[in-house]
């Protein structure tokens, strides 16, 4: 028999509950929010050629680019881990098979927010690129090539998307003492990728961290959009340490509940 203290205690229980959601979730928007406010200034300060900022991408441009030319195996080895390993064709594929094993799972709407995330993080990138039209550096004796528009670096951004997509739903799957590492990996590969662009000199600075500001942006965006989904399912908000959908791990639904 349900007593009214149980049943005042249940509804106790759900308001904070959704007190704790509600908190979260406009911590997701203001992360979307200052994200891109943030790229926003950025690029204000690329269009208008502010000072300071054009003397810090061509100091770093410089140095690096003198490193490269006096160190062929290092220059060699930022290019295998630029061109191959942490390619954009390569991190988009491996954001492919991630949904195409969703698909097989049948986490519909998981795979669906990781195919929106990547594809929208490419084409925005593509569309600043286009508006903005920055030239890439141009350095004596260069070490590396690359084609289109500097502003902001695919590479940096892709990579940014890629891989919040694949620990936002993988984390679940992996052991907890194992997330922090998976952290790790994730967050070095991301700044490694921003390194070797303005390394091999067709990058400046600010545009690879135009790239990690807008891809961290439409991540959060479209992760808020997913968790306001999980809520209005009635499936409570989890930390990002446990990944966007931790019901990946069931093996069979709930009676009369979808897990997907």
């Amino acid at each position: 028999m349900v007593t009214w203290a149980a049943l005042r205690h249940l509804r106790e229980r759900r308001l904070r509950a959704d007190r704790r959601f509600g908190v979260r979730l406009l911590a997701s928007a203001a992360v979307a929010a200052v994200t891109a406010v943030c790229f926003g200034l950025l690029l204000i300060l690329v269009e208008g050629q502010w000072g300071p900022l054009r003397r810090l991408d061509s100091a770093a441009a410089q140095r690096l680019h003198t490193v490269a030319l006096h160190h062929p195996a290092w220059t060699g080895t930022l290019r295998l881990l630029s061109d191959r390993v942490w390619d954009p064709v390569t991190l988009r594929a491996a954001v492919a098979v991630l949904t195409l094993w969703l698909l097989y799972r049948k986490a519909w709407r998981l795979a669906a927010w990781a195919a929106v995330t990547a594809v929208a993080g490419g084409l925005i990138g593509l569309l600043v690129k286009a508006v903005v039209e920055r030239a890439r550096p141009a350095l004596q004796d260069p070490v590396a090539h690359a084609p289109g528009y500097s502003f902001p670096s695919g590479h940096a951004m892709t990579a940014t998307t890629s891989f919040a997509i694949l620990l936002l739903v993988l984390l679940p799957l992996v052991p907890r003492a194992c997330r922090v590492p998976c952290w790790c990996v994730a967050v070095c590969s991301v700044l490694g990728v921003g390194f070797t662009r303005v390394a091999l000199g067709v990058h400046w600075f600010s545009d690879v961290l135009g790239g990690w500001l807008l891809g961290l942006a439409v991540v959060a965006l479209t992760a808020w959009a997913f968790e306001a989904w999980r809520a209005d399912v009635g499936r409570s908000r989890t930390p990002v340490s446990e990944g966007l959908e931790p019901e990946l791990t069931e093996t069979s639904p709930e009676p009369g509940i979808s897990p997907r």
